[in-house]
């Protein structure tokens, strides 16, 4: 039996360890699980309703959650988090626990296709198969990194350049300050303002504390899997931005090379973003074959 659409899904509280993590799932339960995981900052509302309806009509069960620091989860103090990487993986297997999951086709987004690579590597019992959207098997400009390609040197320029953050108080405020991101961020098609405003807005509705998701770009990642990405024992595909300034395209490049048998997919002119729809005539068929298998 189909559960709720996107839209209607009810928000349902999971605990996962110590902390709250809310939730929605929408799908046949008894469908191959997809677990999609945000990037850094994100609630759940950024993937956006009618992707998440197309897995769901191709016989998914599609079960998202807003990671802790972000929506109506758990939040701590504003600035360097308590947690780390580590600390978001038991998360993710925790909001997998509490629908009965064992093993999931995880598709992470920036932070989230880091999370997914740990997962696959640290707890490979728990994966069916990998999708990395816009991420990297390291980080731009990281220790350790230097064969990965930097961020563009504008957005390197505009992250540079002074200015006052947003008022986290200020639903208006911080929603210019989330599409001002968008912009630095995308590629080459054109954004649809309307809907990030309407997403934006949603998120900080949902958010007692707005400020908390900046928590995330302090985070510490916890333990290194890139030297052990030839591990990774599941089906693995990498969609990536062509036009991606903050992970260029070379990064899901390194992540196609050093994952064995992984697939690698250009969204063309798409930049560090949430799938835009005009990629997703590529984007969708090729999430649906991936994750046939499951359950």
């Amino acid at each position: 039996m189909l559960a709720a659409a996107a839209r209607t899904a009810p928000v349902r509280t999971v605990r996962a360890g110590a902390v709250d993590l809310a939730t929605r799932a929408c799908g046949d339960p008894a469908g191959p699980p997809v677990l999609l995981v945000n990037g850094a900052g994100d609630t759940m509302d950024w993937w956006h309703d009618d992707l998440v309806d197309a897995l769901a009509a191709a016989g998914r069960h599609v079960i998202r959650y807003d990671t802790r620091d972000t929506g109506g989860s758990t939040t701590f103090p504003v600035g360097p988090p308590p947690y780390d990487g580590d600390d978001l993986l038991a998360d993710a297997l925790g909001v997998l626990d509490a629908y009965g999951v064992r093993a999931a086709h995880v598709v992470g987004m920036s932070m989230g296709g880091g999370l997914a690579q740990r997962m696959a590597v640290l707890c490979p019992g728990r994966t069916l198969g990998i999708t990395l959207l816009s991420t990297s098997p390291g980080g731009p400009g990281a220790p350790g990194n230097t064969d990965l390609p930097p961020m563009s040197a504008p957005l390197a320029r505009w992250f540079a350049a002074p200015g006052d953050g947003p008022d986290w108080g200020d639903r208006e405020s911080v929603t210019g300050h989330l599409l001002a991101l968008e912009r630095a961020f995308a590629g080459t098609i054109p954004l649809d303002v309307p809907l990030l405003r309407a997403t934006a807005g949603r998120a900080w509705d949902r958010s007692p504390v707005p400020a908390a998701a900046t928590n995330h770009w302090r985070l510490r990642c916890g333990v290194p899997v890139r030297g052990r990405l030839g591990e990774v024992a599941v089906p693995a595909l990498v969609l990536h931005g062509t036009a991606d300034p903050l992970v260029p395209y070379g990064h899901g490049e390194a992540l196609a090379a050093e994952i064995p048998g992984a697939r690698l997919v250009p969204l063309r002119g798409m930049g560090h973003q949430m799938p835009p729809v005009e990629v997703w005539e590529v984007l969708v068929p090729a999430l649906i074959r991936h994750t046939s298998g499951g359950r």
